[in-house]
């Protein structure tokens, strides 16, 4: 996926503190003729179609850099797939019966792309450079939770953290900031998040070539300790433009195109219906919500919430919306997630029931008019949401035509993304869409957000009677080193934030491909930040 846009606020925030880095490295002076790059392909080449430069690639920071081009040169001491936490750059760990001490064997036979060492020396050099800048990744949970790193012999590793915190293996497997630097990419001074000297990684690929805001080229890292690559060159090649990507991978130009609104629901219908290529849908990666604000006093009545959950038709607006590329969702959390499996009635479409429940909350329609009142005051609501993404708009102004036929009044308000963050978290608005964030974040990040102020969740739930029962239960899940009992405690959440209407689910986010019937071996990953050319090949 491509750098996690406005749906993701933490990363949103962060994007405006790391824009302002001075970054240094992969600089233009690397360029070759673009020809050679972007142009003529041989039958070794993949060309990808991406919609901004692929940045600083500091493994340390944020945007700019890219997530796709970060995870294709650094890699973790932990991988996530298929749910479970799987060696990466350490072969194995123990935990400490307390939950607190993780000790890491290193792989002995790991090299830099540069060819030297891979060491226990190595990663805590990189862990301290990322602890020297702790206020830029407090939002990753395991960081404030650091207490101490430490080298125990050439290939062990330990990490021990203050407290007991379940997910730090998750956290430790998400492609940015915990990856892993050569000694010679390093800055003079070792601060990373001014910069970094050269890309230099232990992962499958090497920045080749680099023509800033055009395009980058990646070739096999000749030391690779894994399965090698089976192409000889990957090409990013920018393009802004949704339709001119089209364009180009229709012109010949670009073989793949792939991730998370590169281009519009349209032009993929279009292009799988052509019968030329090949197109597919992951399973579902995330969860498009909507957040209802029990601070609003009218959202503050259970009944209120309930109608509303009721009083749309979810499954046409998610297929008139999104041309069937989401599917509706009736669980906050993809079930395909850990811990997010529960067993929940999904709300029905049910115009007549949401009616009654409005008529029991001591809202009437008085007659010829079409608002319900109560005590004088009309349900009026407001739906925030982000005015570049044209999904939000659809579906904002389908809830608004639904919801009128019920009596209610909903006004909606698209803003520029910078308004959108500073309202969320203020707690300033009725209701807006929040979507999770995927493997390998959560559910512990949703369940941080639910718990923690100030990511655009915990206070829209504090008027909640039980409010404090399910943050003792969160707090509880996180710091168990007990499977089963986070199970029932995380399932408890869960369950109790759908019945109380609180977030309702929309619909499954999907990641999309579409490529050339000459490429081969393409599988969506597991992590939904990674790259997705693992075992790809041309014919």
């Amino acid at each position: 996926m491509f750098a996690t846009k406005s749906k993701r606020l933490i990363h949103g925030l962060l994007i405006l503190l790391a824009i302002s880095m001075v970054v240094t490295g992969c600089s233009t002076n690397n360029t070759v003729n673009s020809s050679s790059a972007g142009g003529e392909q041989n039958a070794k080449t993949i060309t990808m179609a991406w919609p901004r430069d692929i940045g600083s690639m500091n493994p340390h920071v944020y945007n700019p850099s890219q997530l796709l081009a970060q995870s294709m040169i650094y890699e973790p001491l932990v991988s996530y797939q298929d749910g479970k936490i799987v060696p990466a750059l350490a072969e194995s760990w123990t935990l400490s019966p307390e939950g607190k001490v993780y000790t890491f064997k290193i792989r002995s036979n790991v090299k830099f792309s540069d060819g030297t060492a891979f060491t226990a020396q190595l990663v805590k050099k990189n862990m301290d450079a990322v602890l020297h800048n702790k206020k830029m990744h407090t939002w990753l949970g395991v960081i404030p939770l650091i207490e101490k790193t430490e080298v125990l012999d050439d290939t062990t590793f330990r990490l021990t953290l203050k407290e007991s915190y379940y997910p730090a293996l998750y956290d430790l497997a998400v492609v940015r900031p915990v990856r892993f630097l050569g000694e010679a990419g390093f800055p003079e001074d070792g601060d990373t998040s001014k910069g970094v000297s050269s890309p230099i990684g232990t992962g499958p690929w090497v920045l080749a070539e680099y023509k800033k805001d055009e395009w980058a080229a990646f070739t096999p890292n000749p030391y690779y300790w894994g399965e090698k690559p089976r192409v000889d060159k990957v090409v990013v090649k920018v393009i802004p433009d949704a339709q001119t990507r089209v364009l180009s991978f229709e012109k010949g130009d670009v073989d793949l195109m792939y991730g998370e609104g590169l281009i519009s629901y349209d032009a993929y219908k279009e292009l799988e219906n052509t019968g030329k290529y090949v197109t597919q849908l992951s399973e579902p990666v995330a969860t498009r919500n909507l957040v209802l604000n029990t601070m609003n006093a009218k959202l503050a009545d259970l009944k209120v919430r309930q109608a509303l959950s009721m009083g749309y038709n979810k499954e046409a607006m998610v297929e008139g919306v999104t041309l069937g590329l989401e599917e509706k969702a009736d669980y906050i959390l993809p079930p395909n997630l850990p811990y997010a499996n529960i067993q929940v009635s999904p709300v029905k479409y049910d115009v007549e029931q949401a009616n009654a429940l409005l008529d029991e909350a001591g809202w009437k329609l008085p007659a010829g008019a079409g608002v319900r009142e109560k005590d004088g005051q009309p349900l009026e609501l407001e739906l925030m949401y982000d005015k570049a993404d044209l999904t939000m708009k659809a579906m904002a102004e389908t809830l608004q035509a639904e919801w009128s036929a019920i009596g209610v009044n909903l006004k909606i308000t698209g803003v520029e993304l910078t308004v959108y963050i500073q309202r969320r978290k203020a707690n300033e608005f009725d209701m807006n869409f929040y979507s999770t964030f995927g493997a390998p974040y959560d559910p512990h990040s949703f369940m941080t957000a639910v718990a923690q102020p100030g990511y655009g969740v915990s206070d829209t739930l504090a008027a909640l009677p039980m409010k404090a029962e399910i943050d003792k239960k969160i707090k509880a899940g996180m710091a168990t080193t007990d499977d089963t009992a986070r199970t029932e405690l995380f399932g408890s959440v869960l369950t109790t934030l759908q019945e109380q209407s609180s977030i309702l689910p929309i619909s499954y986010i999907k990641q999309i491909a579409v490529y050339r019937n000459e490429v081969a071996g393409f599988t969506f990953p597991s992590n939904r930040d990674e790259y997705p050319l693992r075992g790809i090949e041309k014919k």
